[in-house]
């Protein structure tokens, strides 16, 4: 059952905490670490996937955590150019219409297939998950992350380790957790990826005009009159 008395335990509600227990003698609680084995593409995670299954744990609990680029089955949304904002605004249901794939994500989740059982579970990849998701008509992206509650092992590309925001956003807790990082000569790029931001000269531009604009209307000058020294400078 999730455990709920030790440190690796995130302060959410016990329901929600992925940390795994099991008993020791003495009737204190151990937690049993996740393993994030993070990679630098999703096309390695497949190949992980494909050796885990010939592996004496290829029935070990497990996920994968994707984009929506890749796990999204919705008809319109997985044909837009901006998934993650056209998903959060048909959950948001603003538009009067809701997403039926993310009603039914529990039926990914609750599959035989998906379930830890001799000779039945077996190490899968996300074209599997996706395959899965479309035949029951579920959500692939948010089971994946239903899956990591109870995932002994859990596969990710590495920015999701790395970057602070995305860690936040997916429910990630490394704290006494066991990470591995395959290729990590790697690391170093996607780390300073993480941190960067490009922007275009038109956008500095059309900043510095908007600035202009607040700065001659007098709106909150003494904010907006060093960002428009900064995009000046830029230019």
């Amino acid at each position: 059952g999730p455990c709920t008395e030790c440190s690796c335990s995130s302060g959410k509600e016990p329901d929600k905490d992925p940390s795994h227990t099991k008993k020791k003698e003495n009737g204190d609680r151990l937690c049993v670490p996740k393993i994030f084995f993070g990679t630098r593409t999703h096309k390695q995670i497949t190949q992980i996937s494909r050796e885990l299954k010939r592996t004496a744990y290829s029935c070990v609990p497990m996920t994968i955590l994707s984009s929506r680029d890749y796990t999204c089955i919705h008809p319109v949304v997985s044909n837009s150019s901006n998934r993650n904002e056209m998903c959060v605004e048909l959950l948001e249901g603003k538009q009067g219409k809701s997403c039926s794939y993310y009603h039914g994500v529990h039926k990914i989740s609750e599959h035989h297939a998906l379930q830890p059982a001799p000779r039945v579970y077996q190490a899968w990849d996300i074209e599997d998950l996706v395959s899965l998701g479309r035949k029951l008509r579920a959500c692939p992206y948010f089971a994946a992350r239903e899956l990591m509650v109870g995932a002994d092992i859990v596969f990710c590309p590495y920015n999701y380790l790395l970057d602070p925001q995305i860690r936040e956003s997916m429910d990630i807790n490394l704290k006494d957790q066991v990470v591995i990082l395959d290729e990590a000569h790697n690391i170093e790029d996607c780390a300073r990826e993480s941190v960067s931001y490009g922007v275009t000269e038109s956008q500095l531009r059309a900043a510095r005009e908007e600035l202009d604009v607040m700065v001659n209307n007098n709106i909150r000058q003494k904010h907006h009159e060093p960002l428009r020294a900064v995009c000046c400078s830029l230019i």
